[in-house]
């Protein structure tokens, strides 16, 4: 196996301002107003997006209300925390720019309402 198949432990800096650069984009939201919204300066917002920082829980926290995302979906993609299940859909989901949060959220409750849904159903068939 090479070494770009192996997936990184902890995203870099540059992924999680990359990621909110692209949240930002989505939501039509420049980044002085988003600076503004979340409470930090305009140029500790673009060092975050262009990898020179790495934001704390709080900032992030602050980002992800300010762009209306749920902190934990910043806090995943900054390496903070673990993502509850692996699974490529909800790993796609979180990742696809072209749905707001809302959407995502909508998206994976339902998805893990099936899992749940068919893991009890598997474990009432199983003797």
């Amino acid at each position: 196996m090479t070494d770009e198949a192996q997936p990184q432990e902890k995203p870099s800096g540059s992924d999680i301002g990359e990621f909110i650069r692209a949240q930002r984009l989505a939501a039509e939201v420049s980044i002085r107003q988003l600076a503004e919204k979340a409470g930090v300066s305009n140029p500790y917002l673009s060092q975050i997006e262009r990898g020179l920082r790495r934001p704390s829980a709080d900032v992030l926290g602050q980002i992800a209300k300010a762009l209306r995302l749920s902190a934990e979906v910043l806090y995943v993609q900054a390496g903070i925390l673990e993502e509850r299940a692996e699974s490529p859909v909800r790993d796609a989901l979180i990742a696809d720019t072209a749905i707001n949060e809302r959407q995502k959220q909508a998206l994976l409750d339902v998805y893990e309402s099936f899992r749940r849904e068919n893991e009890t159903a598997l474990k009432e068939i199983q003797p």
